[in-house]
């Protein structure tokens, strides 16, 4: 329904809709608000996925149902078993598959109306803008913050809204960012956050785990915001950020301003520099200081006087751990509350899971004088691939 908030429909209805798509659409047809009109607009609508994983799963499947006529699909990755607990628009069938092509196939076979268009490359500052402006609008579920700065630089620069999605654990965060929407009431990314979280602060799902029907809450949310985007009715969440807590079963919703000390987006800029995925100091700790998995198995084989720290958390270390390994968490080490545990006179070796949180604590202990501490490149999954294969990995 139209309100003093609505925004003018995005896209234009469409010339007609054949017989057979008002039967298909015949619920959407009978609410007032969408309408035959609706329904057209939806037709003639180009949307863009940034990832057909967790959020671009639900979202690409409840936008083919809904009759968005052309969705565009970007993912370069191939479907993997982890992946089969959250991003249900793929099978076991489907395992070592390109994951674009698993989601066409998916797409496909709830509406074959649908035109799908596959962008199998990563999403980079030389293709980010023209790619977007061939599209109405976008949809961005990407998991880590150097894409989603590029996602949302690359909108302003191409003049499109997009709307953005985050999930993590038993939480997830919805958004619509439009710098060039109407009535002054444009906003974007960087007005939530101006800039990148700490290195370390905000781990990722891979580290940090999500529920995986989190994700059907998240992008159902994300769709419902498209569909009122492409035909202008409701109250979009542009300008609000609405948070959902699924242990609380809660629903709020905080009001964005934009900020006044913004300046504006004019280039597209090195986005893992300006976000910087381990710190620099994490950097400098582990520069020189990176053992390979086979020299850490080399040494341990000598008989050197090792000892291995891992600095994940207690529920990952039920799942697996390396034998001979003491578990003591990065945060304990972190805040100093540790480094009496540690030995002075065994060379010390930290690892995590893939070796960012390592890096982090590496840097920790040199600060505190273990000056020959090193790290575990590529942690426990490195472990598990080069090493002990009969380990799972998670």
């Amino acid at each position: 329904m139209s309100s003093p908030k609505s925004l003018p429909p995005l896209v234009a209805p469409a010339a007609e809709l054949t017989r057979d798509e008002v039967a298909r659409y015949s619920r959407h047809l009978i609410i007032p608000d969408v309408g035959v009109d609706g329904q057209k607009r939806l037709k003639n609508a180009k949307v863009l996925v940034i990832g057909a994983g967790g959020l671009g799963s639900p979202a690409l499947l409840y936008l083919a149902a809904a009759g968005v006529g052309t969705l565009g699909i970007i993912d370069f990755d191939e479907v993997d078993a982890s992946n089969l607990q959250r991003q249900v628009i793929h099978g076991e069938s489907d395992l070592g598959r390109p994951k674009a092509e698993s989601a066409r196939d998916s797409v496909l076979d709830i509406n074959s109306g649908v035109e799908v268009r596959l962008h199998q490359f990563r999403l980079d500052n030389d293709n980010a803008v023209e790619l977007f402006s061939e599209y109405d609008l976008i949809l961005d579920g990407t998991d880590n913050f150097a894409t989603r700065y590029l996602v949302n630089d690359a909108a302003i620069l191409a003049g499109k809204p997009y709307v953005w999605g985050s999930i993590f654990r038993f939480e997830g965060q919805v958004s619509v960012f439009w710098e060039d929407a109407p009535d002054g009431r444009g906003i974007n990314y960087r007005d939530l956050y101006p800039e990148a979280p700490p290195p370390g602060m905000v781990p990722s799902c891979a580290e940090g785990g999500v529920l995986g029907v989190l994700c059907a809450s998240i992008g159902s949310i994300m769709v419902t915001e498209a569909i009122k985007l492409i035909t202008g009715i409701g109250d979009p969440l542009l300008g609000r950020l609405m948070v959902y807590d699924a242990l609380d079963m809660s629903y709020r919703t905080i009001k964005l301003r934009r900020d006044p000390e913004r300046q504006p987006v004019t280039e597209l800029i090195d986005y893992d520099a300006f976000c910087g995925v381990v710190s620099e100091e994490g950097q400098a700790a582990a520069a020189g200081s990176t053992v390979t998995a086979r020299e850490l198995k080399d040494m341990l084989d000598s008989g050197d006087p090792v000892e291995l720290i891992d600095v994940r958390e207690p529920v990952e270390w039920d799942i697996v751990h390396i034998e001979g390994a003491t578990l003591i968490p990065k945060d304990r080490i972190l805040s100093g509350e540790a480094l009496s545990e540690l030995p002075q006179n065994r060379k010390i070796v930290l690892h995590c899971k893939t070796g960012i949180r390592s890096a982090e604590a590496l840097a920790a202990l040199k600060r505190a004088g273990f000056a020959d501490a090193t790290h575990l490149q590529g942690g426990v999954i490195a472990w598990a691939n080069q090493v002990d294969p009969s380990l799972p990995v998670y």
